[in-house]
């Protein structure tokens, strides 16, 4: 039969030649002397080959648009990924002309000598410019930044000029000189007392946007690709029923908490961004009050309306979201944040810091890594796991965290800790709460010389109290009568060298809990009170854990550990726990014998010898046991109890990257702090706020709102509130928010809260 269709049913069908396939949306075309970059059909680059910067710039952006893998856009145009590493951080820190820059050291150019790099660090210290000391010594100005920087030198990114096309020139975010953390101010005559502590965070000329609207900030995001620009300003539209809008309830607490100015003073500057410190911040703390308590929870909402009410056109998505917490945590500088965000606080809110509770949590780990092991108290078991320990207010809110080396013990970090309280408030005198995790005489000592007081449960064996001795007391807190039965009476510790104060709990079923404390000044009820009113930081890490996934991973990398840390021998325990079981039995035997000498009958056996002789199996046997415990002695006394950790394990010691969590941690306080000041502020006029105050807080905050734009104000007008009453309490915190006249970061817009009448 003829074929119909032709000689070759199958004919072959090849690419055009030089076709190179990146992915299966993207490719490289080169013909007559032209590149051409096409994703999905569409060409996005066009350059000739010897064109460097224009490549490095496709390259780029097939990466950071997301549109292809690092290492498929590095094997397609046939360069390593660390290459193209290099070209994305040129790009993120000096824009599209970093990228023309010839591989290696400029030829012809003559590298400093030390003398030199003297020389620009004494014309440094003098006040000269970058342009100035290259200048004087004949070398480029990049030259003269990355000397300075490998010198220590923190180099500011210098203001570059705009684009003719732009009528005004957009100013970076940094480059204003950072405002002075604002103290607490006095309350005007006449005035909210509660609003005592708050004061206005105004900005000095805030950046303005170069975009008209609201939805399309194209001219922006320009300015950021060529790193004209470091933080997007925001940029509202009036629209209504935007979701979850009411979120920005918050936004005044936040303000006032110093946030914003404690990161611009630790951390400067992202470097030139659409998404900068600010936004990112920001972000960060509104997921957090949302409860998307992961990156990768964004995904589950829409970018457009979460943007709405961030005053961008979107927000920033899962991967933009990452790198920022990345660079961050590239810093190092989580705990100087953590610092500075505590002193805030105390500045806040030093009424509240007259008893500190401080007491560890455990983050469990179920990883691949080794990580050292600590006992899990609400699971009564030992797992992998990281320990934090946590120091909060008399309230119960947190001041600071901080994370501990290889699980060490309450009784190792307290000194440390109160190093740091000691930092914060200077020479006041303050109680440090805390349980039997921490208690140690030898500690109580050092506790007592640092010039602070001390409260916690007694530990060990101690005499029962008779009941004769127990008073009924009673004390007043928190508008309600709190009655104990008490005995009060002064203790000896270490052999009479420490002499404290011991106040006894007599339970109704008869058991006594006794408390420990440096405080003569009390009165026995409000020393119990304030010993018990430590579950307030029990209940806070369960809230934690419930709301905000405290003991969620961040990141799953692990970074080296200490080699040289000593852990606990394993050679020691192992014949410890051989001499245990041989003194075992050793008892055993010696129990045995002894019964068999009480029954024994002295008609037949009228002598010891002759008992002996009778029993002489179960006497050797005791001999034998006896010389394999010496034995076990010197085996064990020749072993140290403790050795590094190195010596121990065969993989390497490692940790899990502290800096995201700690940084993520940080976050989660800030909001629970924004929650704390919310509630007060609600809870003259709202009667169940001790019982259902947070959770109303979390309704309004999830709740839509209207957004009306002036020139001068921001107005949001929230949806009413499942109830009447719980509409007319959040009536009332919108107008104590709006005495506290709070303008929203990076604008000049002044927040003004209302909320619609319920039908």
């Amino acid at each position: 039969m003829a074929n119909t269709f032709g000689d070759d049913l199958f004919p072959e069908v090849r690419n055009p030649e030089g076709t190179c396939f990146i992915n299966g949306r993207c490719l490289v075309l080169t013909r007559d002397r032209r590149r051409v970059v096409l994703v999905s059909g569409i060409p996005i680059a066009q350059y000739a080959p010897g064109d460097c910067m224009s490549e490095a710039h496709a390259m780029v952006s097939l990466v950071e648009l997301g549109w292809a893998d690092q290492n498929d856009v590095a094997k397609a145009f046939g360069y390593s990924a660390r290459t193209l590493r290099r070209y994305q951080q040129r790009f993120t820190e000096d824009g599209l002309a970093a990228l023309g820059r010839p591989r290696g050291y400029p030829p012809g150019l003559a590298r400093l000598a030390a003398s030199r790099r003297k020389r620009i660090q004494n014309l440094k210290a003098q006040g000269c410019s970058h342009h100035e000391i290259a200048r004087q010594l004949g070398i480029s100005v990049p030259a003269v930044r990355k000397t300075l920087r490998r010198l220590g030198w923190e180099i500011t990114p210098p203001v570059q000029a705009q684009l003719p096309l732009i009528g005004a020139a957009a100013t970076p975010a940094d480059s204003s000189p950072a405002q002075p953390l604002c103290p607490p101010a006095s309350p005007a005559p006449g005035g909210n007392p509660k609003l005592s502590a708050f004061c206005s965070k105004g900005q000095a000329s805030p950046p303005t946007s170069q975009d008209t609207d609201p939805t399309n900030r194209g001219i922006d995001r320009l300015l950021a690709r060529l790193g004209l620009l470091e933080d997007a300003p925001p940029l509202f539209g009036s629209a209504t029923a935007v979701p979850r809008a009411g979120v920005l309830l918050a936004v005044p607490v936040l303000v006032v908490s110093g946030v914003f100015e404690c990161a611009q003073k630790i951390y400067g500057s992202l470097g030139p961004a659409f998404y900068g410190l600010r936004t990112s911040l920001l972000t960060l703390l509104l997921m957090a009050l949302w409860r998307i308590k992961r990156p990768e929870g964004l995904k589950e909402y829409s970018p457009p309306d979460l943007g709405r009410v961030l005053g961008l056109d979107r927000a920033p998505e899962v991967k933009t979201l990452r790198r920022k917490l990345a660079g961050l945590a590239a810093t190092g500088r989580a705990a100087q944040f953590g610092q500075a965000l505590a002193r805030q606080r105390v500045a806040l809110r030093g009424e509240a810091l007259g008893f500190l509770y401080t007491d560890g949590h455990v983050r469990v780990y179920h990883g691949h890594h080794d990580l050292p092991k600590a006992h899990v108290a609400r699971m009564r078991i030992s797992l992998p796991a990281t320990s934090d320990y946590w120091v909060n207010d008399s309230a119960g809110d947190p001041l600071f965290v901080i994370t501990a080396e290889a699980n060490a013990g309450l009784v190792k970090m307290l000194p440390d800790i109160l190093a740091q309280v000691r930092a914060l408030v200077g020479q006041r005198r303050l109680t440090v709460v805390f349980d039997r995790g921490g208690y140690s005489p030898k500690l109580f000592q050092q506790i007592l010389a640092a010039d602070f007081d001390l409260l916690t449960y007694r530990k060990g064996r101690y005499r029962h109290i008779p009941r004769k001795h127990f008073r009924t007391c009673r004390t007043r807190r928190e508008g309600r009568t709190v009655t104990y039965v008490l005995a009060d009476q002064e203790v000896r510790l270490l052999k009479g060298r420490l002499r404290v104060r011991q106040v006894t709990r007599l339970m109704d079923n008869g058991h006594q809990t006794p408390i420990l404390t440096s405080r003569r000044d009390l009165p026995a009820a409000q020393v119990a009170y304030r010993m018990f009113d430590r579950w307030r930081q029990e209940n806070f890490f369960k809230y934690l854990r419930e709301e905000y996934a405290l003991d969620a991973l961040v990141e799953y990398a692990a970074v080296p550990d200490d080699p040289t840390r000593e852990v606990p021998n394993p050679a020691w325990a192992a014949l410890e726990a051989r001499l245990r079981q041989a003194y075992a039995q050793m008892d055993r035997l010696q129990a045995e014998y002894g019964l068999e000498a009480l029954t024994n009958l002295e008609e037949q056996r009228r002598t010891m010898r002759g008992f002996k002789t009778a029993q002489g199996k179960l006497g050797r046997k005791i001999g034998s046991v006896w010389q394999r415990i010496q034995q076990l002695e010197k085996r064990r006394a020749a072993l140290p109890r403790r050795v590094p950790v190195q010596s121990v394990v065969d993989k390497p010691v490692v940790k899990l990257a502290p800096e995201r969590k700690h940084l993520t941690n940080l976050i989660k306080m800030l909001a629970y702090q924004a929650e704390s000041e919310l509630l007060r502020l609600v809870a003259p006029h709202y009667r169940r706020a001790g019982q259902e105050g947070r959770t109303l807080l979390q309704s309004a905050l999830a709740s839509a709102a209207d957004l009306q734009v002036t020139e001068t104000e921001l107005q949001i007008t929230l949806a009413p509130q499942s109830s009447p009453h719980r509409t007319r309490a959040i009536a009332a915190l919108c107008q104590e928010l709006n005495q506290i006249e709070t303008t929203f970061p990076g604008s000049r817009l002044r927040l003004r809260y209302a909320i619609q009448e319920a039908a």
